[in-house]
């Protein structure tokens, strides 16, 4: 069975690696793409790929008219909420690989799906040695009750934590909230410098030029301290073999799920 895929930001730094592999899947079919920057050409043209027919629409809507299995999610923060309810709508399964949506976006989201009986799989980041960061943090945090986040990436990036950071934080919640020795309101001076507090994990975003997408999970105990970190390349290639997973997985699932490991074997 050949699954019709749309991908929003197919001309992306991201969203174009991914269009190249959704391209050469053997089950799978490039049916739609949005690009408001190249609306009315086709992909093959834009990414320079022989044979690749497929339109590149304005909107998600005028691309949705394309009857698309999956929705992948893959342009910016402030649009992102609005393109997964419009393709929940049109009765497509999403992934989700914009970061910056907030936990309230989540929850709105979820209950759409749910409504429509669909499945959203949000993947902060779709690279193997983040997913396992992820798990290793989770193993970590039921024994070391101390951690907080640092998140790196490129001065111009926007959204802060990104996607990835913010993910690893929801899902360190859900083992238990990090003990602070010193509570953020009882600091001295601006407590600002403690970072922020995403659902109880405090995060430090670093923004300067010179990196692209890291973080570090920092377990500290009395004398010893565990330091995890996923670090990316300059390439979106990484990225890939992930996306496609979600995009073959998220039709099984119902409502929105956070990570790639909901779909992978361990």
């Amino acid at each position: 069975m050949t699954t019709k895929v749309c991908v929003a930001g197919a001309a992306g730094w991201a969203g174009s690696a991914l269009s190249v592999g959704i391209s050469r899947a053997p089950d799978m079919e490039l049916v739609a793409a949005v690009s408001r920057t190249h609306a009315g050409r086709e992909l093959g043209a834009v990414l320079d790929i022989a044979g690749l027919t497929t339109p590149v629409s304005a909107t998600a809507t005028e691309a949705l008219a394309r009857k698309p299995d999956v929705f992948v999610e893959y342009t910016k923060s402030d649009v992102a909420k609005t393109h997964v309810v419009i393709a929940l709508g049109a009765g497509a399964h999403v992934v989700i690989g914009t970061s910056g949506l907030t936990e309230d976006d989540y929850r709105e989201i979820d209950a759409v799906a749910r409504e429509a009986n669909l499945g959203v799989l949000a993947v902060g980041n779709f690279a193997i040695t983040a997913v396992l960061l992820q798990k290793f943090a989770e193993m970590a945090a039921r024994h070391v009750p101390h951690w907080e986040i640092v998140d790196y990436a490129d001065s111009g990036k926007k959204d802060a934590p990104s996607g990835t950071t913010r993910e690893l934080a929801h899902r360190l919640s859900q083992v238990r909230r990090p003990q602070l020795d010193v509570p953020v309101d009882s600091v001295q001076g601006p407590k600002e410098s403690r970072g922020v507090c995403l659902d109880g994990t405090q995060i430090h975003s670093v923004r300067l030029p010179g990196y692209m997408i890291s973080v570090d999970a920092i377990f500290g105990m009395p004398d010893q301290k565990l330091v995890l970190r996923h670090e990316s390349g300059t390439s979106a290639a990484p990225y890939v073999e992930g996306a496609l997973l979600a995009i073959r997985k998220v039709g099984q699932l119902v409502g929105v799920h956070r990570g790639l490991d909901c779909v992978m074997e361990f």
